[in-house]
């Protein structure tokens, strides 16, 4: 599982999806987008990205199932 913040989600699923970038998300084949949220402004983007980044990977499947129970992209 990856998380991750941006300012440009298409873009910045699009590069996942063509493994543009080296890294995690192209090591590990990472090209779906499950789940995402939006922030009033990048400082409150960066500390949730870390509350979730510090979750348990239980916590992290229990947003998804939450928001998107069937995992579609």
């Amino acid at each position: 599982m990856y998380t991750g913040f941006t300012s440009d989600l298409i873009g910045r699923v699009q590069a996942h999806k063509d493994k543009i970038v080296k890294g995690f998300t192209s090591k590990y084949n990472v090209d779906q987008l499950v789940y995402f949220e939006e922030c009033d402004d990048r400082t409150s983007a960066i500390e949730r990205e870390k509350q979730i980044k510090a979750g348990s990977r239980r916590k992290k499947e229990n947003l998804i199932n939450k928001a998107n129970p069937k995992w579609r992209d």
